[in-house]
Order: C-alpha cells, then structure tokens, then sequence
C-alpha cells in the first residue's frame, strides 16, 4: 500500500506551501523541483512576480525558478488540489511583545477549508510549545469538520533558513521533524528527506519540535545580550569591546558572540513567544526578559553615544548632520522589517539631529511606507558631522579612512561603526563602536 509520501513523489498527489516570504518561497521552489506543488499567497503582487520568476525578497536568483513543477497562486480554490500541505506564514508580535497569532490562524482557516480526510498538515511558522496543537488544530477541525489523528493529521518542522546566506541553506541544514504518530512522522520525515540533503532529526512530539526552534534563537538572544551589555561597560571602563573579546576569544572554549543590534523577524521577536508561554504558565522569565530588554535598547544607546560625540566636539546636535548607512535588519538583505536601525535614528530625531538615511540594499518605496523615511540614492559629500556605518552591506566593505573624511565636513568627524568593522581603518578621525 502507498503512502501519501510515494503518492507525492509519483505525482500522484499535490504538495501546497502556504506563505510565500523569505521561508516559504524557497521550500516551494526545493520541493517543486521533485513534486507537484502549488504554491499560495495571499498577495496578488507577489504572485505576479513570483509568476515571472522574481523573488520579491531578492533572496532566490531566477535561476531557481527553473526546473520547477510549481504553480503560483492567491486563489485558495488551488489548494484544494493539494494533500501535503506546508504552513510558513510570520509569526510576528504586537507593539506590547504578545504573540500575534494572526496570521498563523488565518492560514489554518485557508487548510482548513482544503483539508480532505488523510491529508497532512505541517506548521513551519515558528511559534512557543504547545501552539500547534492548542491554537492551530482546533481552528482546521473547526473549519473542515474533520478530527485530527483520525481524519487528516498534523506536524512540525520549524524552519531554519538564515536570509542572505548562501552556505546554510535548505539542503545543508538538518531538519528537525514532530509529529501527531509515528505513521505521520515516517511520511513528513521522508518527504523533507528529498530536498534536505543534511537529513531529518525526528522529535518525540511535536512540542518537543517547537521548543527546539525557539530555543535556537533564544540562545543567540541572551548571548548577544551579554555581549551588548558588557559594550556598554567597556565603553565606561575607556577600553575597545572587540579588542577585548580578540583577546578573550585566544581561549578555545570562549563563545564568540559580538554586539549589535538585535531586529528582524527572528532572534528579535521568537523570545517574546517563549517568555509569553511561559508567563501563562506562572513563571517569569528573567534571564530571557533580561536580554530581551538590553537588545531592544541597544539602538538608543547607539543614537545617544553619536549625539554625546558631537556635543564633545562642540557641536549643537540642532545644527548636525548625520549619515545613516544602512536600513535593513542585516547586512546583505533587503528587508526592513523590525530593524533596529530605526531605534538609531529616532533617537537622532529626539535630539533634533538632521538625518540623512543611505542604503543600497532597501527599497525606497518600502522604507517610506513602513517608517515615512525618505531613503537617499546617495549620501552628499562633505555634509555630514557624523557618520553612522549601522549594516555592514558588501557595499561598504572597502570603506577606509579617506572614503569617511569625504563624506565628513572639512574632512573631520565622528565614525560610529556599530560592528566594529571599520576598527583600525578610520585614520585619524574620530572614533566609536559599540
């Protein structure tokens, strides 16, 4: 007898993935490249683009799109076509840090209405122990009427994908699988098995999947919270944060986390789903909270220390100008969402500094739409008091003391290289990183 996965691979069944981001898109495209899928979103521009080969993340080249047996839709009559289905939708959170499970139940209420007695379902949205199950089946069975465990049946797998990385991608990254039985398990376990070179890890249970992903970003969070912490010691002490951790990292068993600010839509948001969870169970998270607040203020710092060395120079942050590089929430993407520079720059903007906001990597349209800021094509020479280098893009690599001194009024100013990377490259200028 076969089973959904060798109805799959014979494309004797449909697979369908369910959001189309900076997740979703690239499963589709790995997964279209050896079965039948149907690929949905609830954007009709993103469609249409996706429809002519373009990734509106800019994270996939064309190149991808070919070889693929995908079908690009915003219409969810499509799915119901489908008998594998791969949810990997945001799971963002309100402006007062609760989980917004939003878009994660209005996912469930589109499967739901697709679902067929023996489909399955796998989450890949990342969310806190226990969601899947409490928040996510009972919406399915809602809306389809059928019962899981008995008439259709649920994973998960939680995405793993590190936008604008080229080394750890899909096929490299061992793919961490939960299941509702063991039956279920053996079929989404094989089925990641044809794309993910790296292999599957089979968890016992599907909480035991969820907590394992959020987890994986909580770590980071706390270490980079401690790192960022220990910056602002240091900076009080009068001595360099990177040098320090150079000479701390000649250890084998140092971890080597560095400071920064902590956005995007994964270390800087999943542990507001565990520390949620966890209060609702009557435990505050100190630790995680802890890091939480250190991380998120890390960008008024940033703003504050700049506004410090201009008034050190005697300069009236009423009368400075200030260049900002860089928008997005990293180096080498295009999305903006939940940076952290934003916090840099409305700090600026407390103080009444003038701003101006350079990046090549962003959109002008978005950055206007998400935070009503006009991004320049390019910064003007010699008009600024202080530049900010806030997303080491490749753009900015060769950057070096003369490339600062020609942006710098009269050739003079403050570098404030929040990575540290223009370290030992700024001449004679005025200096600061975190």
């Amino acid at each position: 007898m076969s089973t959904l996965h060798d109805q799959l691979v014979a494309k004797e069944a449909t697979m369908s993935v369910v959001g189309l981001g900076y997740v979703g898109l690239p499963i589709a495209l790995a997964f279209a490249k050896h079965l039948n899928v149907v690929g949905f979103d609830i954007h009709e521009g993103r469609i249409a683009m996706m429809q002519r080969g373009e990734d509106p993340s800019e994270e996939v080249p064309p190149a991808g799109f070919e070889g693929c047996d995908i079908t690009f839709t915003a219409d969810p009559e499509e799915l119901k076509r489908a008998r594998f289905h791969i949810v990997a939708v945001p799971t963002p959170i309100h402006a007062s840090h609760q989980p917004d499970l939003g878009p994660l139940l209005a996912a469930s209420r589109t499967v739901g209405k697709a679902l067929k007695p023996g489909d399955v379902v796998v989450y890949e949205s990342t969310v806190y122990p226990g969601c899947t199950e409490e928040d996510c089946v009972p919406v399915l069975e809602e809306v389809s009427g059928l019962k899981m465990g008995r008439d259709f049946f649920v994973a998960y797998s939680p995405e793993r994908i590190n936008p604008g990385d080229k080394v750890n991608t899909i096929e490299t990254i061992v793919k961490v699988v939960g299941a509702c039985d063991d039956n279920t398990l053996d079929v989404v376990a094989q089925t990641y098995d044809l794309v993910v070179k790296a292999g599957t890890h089979r968890a016992s249970s599907i909480r035991v999947a969820e907590a394992s992903k959020i987890i994986e970003n909580t770590q980071r969070d706390v270490n980079i919270a401690l790192v960022n912490e220990l910056s602002i010691i240091f900076n009080r002490i009068g001595i360099n944060t990177f040098e320090v951790l150079e000479a701390a990292g000649t250890k084998w068993n140092f971890l080597k986390f560095q400071p920064g600010l902590v956005g995007g839509h994964c270390i800087g948001i999943d542990p507001y789903y565990l520390t949620w969870k966890s209060n609702k169970l009557g435990y505050h998270a100190r630790v995680i909270n802890s890091g939480r607040y250190v991380n998120d203020s890390m960008g008024f710092y940033v703003g504050k220390q700049t506004v410090k060395r201009l008034l050190a120079r005697d300069i009236n942050p009423l009368e400075a100008r200030v260049l900002v590089m860089g928008l997005t929430f990293k180096e080498n993407v295009a999305d903006i969402r939940n940076t952290k520079v934003i916090d840099v720059i409305r700090e600026l903007e407390s103080f009444n500094v003038n701003v101006d906001i350079v990046d090549p990597q962003a959109s002008p349209e978005e950055v206007k739409e998400e935070y009503d800021l006009e991004l320049k094509a390019q910064a003007e020479p010699g008009a600024y008091h202080a530049v900010i280098a806030a997303v080491n893009h490749a753009e900015y690599a060769g950057f070096n003391a003369a490339d600062f001194s020609q942006l710098l009024k009269d050739g003079q100013g403050t570098v404030v290289d929040v990575k540290g990377v223009f370290r030992g490259k700024t001449g004679d200028l005025d200096y600061w990183s975190l």
